[in-house]
């Protein structure tokens, strides 16, 4: 057999041996894209029953809710009855079934009817009212949260549909322009209510200030949310003004404490803020005798803006040092030797530290157990932290009053969340002016509630 035949016969074999792996490799494919594609559809139908099975139980566990709250009720009323020994109230059957539409779907739920009209028209109290399900609710709060956020973010009412759609899929809501636009001017109704209620029931012990920029709707571009929270004499702490103006405009600042103490908030034990706002200009003038933090965050990040990046490790620990010190002593001590360490090359950032020096450490004469909610303003810090914006002002500025009024909504709901401060039953003590250094009560029968 001549060379050339060989070879004819080694490339004839070579294709078909080819041809064979190549038909081998595309039933191996053909195989795996059939498994993928049974792994696919087992998975879309698992996600499915799960979500399906979610649904379920929150329905179950939705209706059980409502129906206990209605037994509830009617069992409490049992012994109101009229002349003739008929119960006042009764249950009377289910209300049509209707949609609530949450973050997971829409859940049916069958509300029951309950007939109190003889106890309203024969004793004048209030009927049964569902706090679990009010009436025409149609959307969970976490939901209605959606639409002041969007709007916040420059977000027009015509373009709602389109956003909540890519957030919520195929769940959200159908709001037109109409919707929203109805849904803004309740807010804005109840937000004015708000800002007119009456303060004189409740004593305020500590407040925390602050300016809050959002780059939104704000025609001004040097606008900000001014914000007031306040810890009342059982440690709740609640949101007490929201309000426009300017930063560290000692007038706008004015204008929000004259109106709290004009709707009966009287005078604060301490206020704590950021050094650089107009607040502290107005507070003298209008609650004399608050004692006065500042903030302890806001002060290391403007110290440590006047330092090169490789010190500002060593500076931040050093700072530290100052506010965590179990007494003032040792405060002041971390105090000096961070301005023996800084001084000479950068003066800067010292004089930002010294000029603030008799309210850094204010804190210091309250209870110890407090100092980690009174050396900063981070009631406020945390809860805007989630509804601040970009630092640009958005295009297309909407009113005033709708702006402030989606501020508030947002924050109200945040309101919601939190905590209580640590040892509030001391708070009536500081109120009165009881004595505390470095924390401890100077009242010796003080001790043990400390």
């Amino acid at each position: 057999m001549d060379l050339g035949k060989k070879k004819r016969i080694l490339w004839l074999e070579f294709n078909r041996l080819n041809s064979k792996q190549t038909k081998e490799d595309t039933l191996i494919k053909e195989s795996n894209h059939q498994e993928d594609t049974s792994q696919d559809k087992n998975q879309s139908r698992h996600t499915s029953l799960l979500e399906d099975f979610v649904l379920q139980g929150a329905q179950k566990m939705l209706q059980y809710a409502v129906e206990t709250e209605v037994g509830n009720f009617i069992q409490s009323c049992q012994d109101r009855k009229d002349e003739n020994g008929h119960q006042l109230v009764v249950k009377n059957g289910h209300c049509d079934s209707r949609y609530i539409l949450t973050s997971i779907g829409k859940i049916p739920v069958q509300q029951p009817r309950v007939d109190d009209r003889k106890l309203r028209q024969i004793t004048g109290e209030e009927g049964f009212s569902s706090a679990i399900l009010p009436k025409y609710i149609r959307r969970s709060p976490s939901l209605d949260n959606l639409i002041p956020m969007l709007y916040l973010k420059g977000i027009s009412t015509k373009d709602f549909p389109t956003a909540l759609s890519s957030i919520l899929g195929d769940q959200a809501p159908n709001l037109s322009s109409a919707t929203v636009v109805r849904l803004e001017e309740q807010w804005i109704q109840e937000y004015e209510a708000w800002n007119q209620r009456d303060l004189s029931g409740k004593q305020y012990i500590y407040i925390w200030v602050d300016g809050i920029y959002f780059n939104i709707r704000l025609q001004d571009a040097t606008s900000c949310i001014l914000v007031v929270i306040g810890a009342d004499a059982q440690g709740n702490k609640e949101l007490l003004a929201i309000s426009d103006g300017e930063r560290e405009s000692k007038i706008s600042w004015k204008g929000v404490l004259l109106d709290l103490k004009g709707r009966g908030l009287n005078q604060p034990s301490l206020a704590i803020g950021d050094g650089a706002l107009g607040f502290w200009a107005a507070l003298p003038e209008v609650f004399e005798q608050t004692a006065e933090q500042r903030c302890w965050v806001h002060k290391t990040a403007n110290i440590l803006d006047k330092l090169p990046k490789k010190l500002q490790g060593r500076a931040k620990a050093m700072i530290h040092e100052m506010y965590m010190a179990p007494n003032k002593k040792a405060a002041l001590k971390a105090y000096e030797q961070f301005i023996a360490v800084f001084e000479d090359k950068y003066p800067d950032a010292v004089k930002c530290l010294v000029k603030d020096f008799e309210k850094l450490f204010t804190f210091y004469d309250f209870p110890a157990a407090h100092w980690v909610h009174i050396r900063t303003t981070n009631p406020i810090e945390s809860t805007f932290a989630t509804v601040r914006l970009r630092t640009k002002r958005t295009k297309g500025c909407g009113s005033r009053n709708a702006t402030l009024t989606m501020v508030f909504k947002l924050t109200k709901e945040a309101e919601k969340t939190w905590k209580k401060l640590r040892a509030f039953k001391l708070l009536p003590f500081v109120l009165a002016g009881e004595k505390f250094i470095d924390g401890e009560p100077v009242n010796e029968a003080l001790k043990s509630a400390a």
